[in-house]
């Protein structure tokens, strides 16, 4: 692993924690939102800053959705993840991918209508490499490239360090524009009481921990929204987001129960969709005893039964699986499978000196309501493992708590998480959860460390696959991560709306439509 390498991961910082807050009940009846023109959702979680760029807010996939309907992204993603043209219409590496070539589409204004620019562009990517500015990536995606030269709407840079993903993250994470000129004149605290972007809706207003109203930009360069007006309540209490759907207080939501959204979905006002989304289930493993002895790491991943998780406590919302590549991963390899075998998993702890008379014993940490049985899911393991000789005992702790223990390599032996990689590059799934390096990673090892680290900058795509899905199957039979369930979203909506899932599990404002 070279230097450069090293401290790119280094400077990275962990993700989110969430500003949560209930409504105070502020609101008891919706206006009907098709014969009024505007849309009210009920969200999932709160909206804790309004810099899409900065601080660990900035790196949660569950608000990305909020930010894409006020601010644009360089590079877009379609519904199915495929690559468009956001703000930057075309962009590619040359021949010996030395340089980056990028090129600003014509006619994008900002909301105070001032047009964007190519140095706009390359403010906002110097901004987002540089350390202070407090960009959790800057270390490990934006410094990477350097010296922009503008020549009219056409960008180039030297490239510092070879990412394979960068233009990936274009449209991921931090990957969005805000306003240089304006953000300048009115400093950081001054954006967050007055954001300005270039996206579909403006903000009319905002309050924080309970919601904000969005009205369409009349001079958005993209398709216009089917609805001027949005009202987006921050609703963090699945029980609560029900008793929005329900008797339609507000108009969509997602994240409900399974068993609510399995009724609520036969009401004959309500419809309900569900797709897989990028997000994935797992417990980290962290290396600490008793996590430290092979045959523990073992028996804890052949005594649970993903089926039976999936089948019987979420109702058939999920798809197993066993690396840290969903399917629609770049380096998903179906050929990599962990059985689940109760008898190995017991003959294993037998050879460390444990039964179901003398169990091994650990913490496992979760969270309770973040995500649709979060809790319950570990409940389950918990009671698989006792049946082997493994006594677990359940932690529960906020979103934000288990951000700042992955951050300090302080997580308990196990600890359950929703990992999201809406670009499906393997650097952003297996990489960063378990190159040692990253601050994102539980079990830090050198053997596999070694086997990471070159992968980083190789340029042979097709090695750089290879590379991953070696490494992948050398976690799996290692014991190095457990993996559980791709994620399904549920969304619950009335029928006078029209709606298309997006794979990134996105709640987009502009993509919901109104049912002919």
């Amino acid at each position: 692993m070279s230097e450069i390498h090293r401290r790119r991961f280094l400077q990275a910082s962990s993700g989110a924690a969430l500003a949560v807050a209930p409504l105070a009940g502020l609101w008891t009846t919706s206006a009907h939102a098709q014969a009024s023109d505007t849309l009210t959702i009920a969200y999932n979680v709160g909206l804790p800053s309004w810099d899409p760029t900065t601080g660990p807010s900035s790196v949660n996939p569950s608000i990305q959705g909020i930010w894409k309907a006020v601010f644009d992204q360089y590079v877009d993603q379609a519904a199915d993840l495929s690559f468009k043209p956001g703000l930057i219409s075309k962009w590619g590496w040359n021949a010996d991918k030395t340089k980056i070539e990028l090129e600003l589409r014509a006619g994008a204004v900002w909301h105070d209508g001032t047009p964007i620019t190519a140095a706009d562009v390359v403010w906002n990517l110097k901004r987002a490499g540089d350390p202070k500015a407090g960009n959790p990536v800057a270390g490990i995606i934006w410094s990477s490239v350097d010296n922009f030269q503008v020549q009219g709407n056409k960008i180039t840079a030297d490239v510092k360090q070879y990412v394979a993903d960068y233009f990936k993250w274009l449209a991921f994470l931090t990957g969005f524009m805000i306003p240089p000129a304006y953000y300048e004149k009115v400093g950081a605290s001054g954006f967050e009481k007055q954001p300005v972007g270039s996206g579909p809706y403006q903000i009319e207003e905002f309050v924080q921990g309970s919601f904000v109203k969005l009205k369409a930009f009349d001079k958005y360069w993209g398709a216009k929204p089917a609805f001027k007006n949005v009202t987006i309540k921050f609703v963090t209490d699945p029980s609560a987001r029900v008793a929005e759907i329900e008797p339609r207080k507000s108009d969509i939501t997602l994240g409900v129960p399974f068993e609510e959204f399995d009724r609520l979905k036969q009401l004959p006002t309500l419809s309900g969709v569900s797709a897989p989304i990028t997000d994935i289930a797992m417990l980290f493993i962290t290396d600490v005893a008793p996590m430290l002895d092979d045959n523990v790491r073992q028996a804890a991943v052949h005594a649970i039964d993903k089926q039976a998780l999936v089948k019987r406590l979420l109702r058939g919302y999920g798809v197993v699986i066993d690396t840290l590549q969903a399917p629609q991963y770049a380096a998903f390899d179906p050929t990599i499978k962990v059985k689940y075998d109760p008898e190995l998993a017991k003959k294993l702890l037998a050879k460390s000196g444990y039964s179901t008379d003398k169990p091994v014993k650990f913490t496992i940490q979760t969270t309770r309501g973040y995500l649709p049985k979060d809790y319950e899911t570990v409940q389950a393991i918990v009671g698989m493992w006792r049946k082997v000789g493994i006594d677990a005992e359940i932690e529960v702790y906020e979103i934000a708590k288990h951000f700042e223990l992955r951050l300090g390599h302080k997580l308990a032996p196990m600890a359950f998480y929703n990992w999201g990689d809406a670009i499906g590059d393997p650097n952003d799934s297996t990489g960063f959860a378990m190159f040692g390096p990253s601050p994102h990673s539980g079990w830090k090892s050198k053997e596999l460390d070694a086997m990471i680290g070159p992968l980083w900058g190789e340029k042979d795509e097709a090695k750089r696959l290879a590379g991953w899905k070696k490494v992948d199957r050398y976690i799996a039979e290692h014991a190095l991560v457990l993996p559980l369930y791709q994620q399904v979203q549920t969304i619950l909506f009335k029928k006078s709306l029209l709606v298309k899932p997006h794979m990134a599990g996105y709640l987009l404002a502009q993509s919901i439509g109104k049912a002919r």
